[in-house]
């Protein structure tokens, strides 16, 4: 599904990963971190694809929220965890969306 964002400007954060093999408790915690994010003051929405390479892309109104989920107790764990046992690689990167357009839906 296509995150339904606000008129821009605001933020995105592009999580592009690598994957180890297996599951080891990955799906658990990927549903319990999307379901904490949505709780976050200043989330918007997000959008994830998964094939050779996963990209996220999670969508926020201000640097400052996207500090504070970077910081969240339960979102550090599970960033541990996945440079520990999920992640065989991983780039975080951090954009301002200075425009948007698109079609449908």
């Amino acid at each position: 599904m296509i995150a339904q964002t606000p008129k821009s400007p605001y933020y995105a954060v592009i999580f592009t990963s690598i994957r180890t093999e297996g599951d080891n408790g990955y799906a658990a915690m990927d549903d319990a971190m999307d379901e904490l994010a949505k709780q976050q003051e200043g989330y918007l929405g997000i959008e994830s694809a998964r094939n050779e390479i996963g990209i996220t892309i999670s969508y926020w109104q201000s640097l400052e929220a996207i500090r504070n989920w970077k910081a969240n107790a339960d979102h550090l764990m599970a960033q541990k965890y996945g440079r520990e046992k999920w992640y065989s690689s991983y780039k975080v990167r951090i954009c301002k969306v200075e425009r948007d357009y698109g079609f449908g839906g």
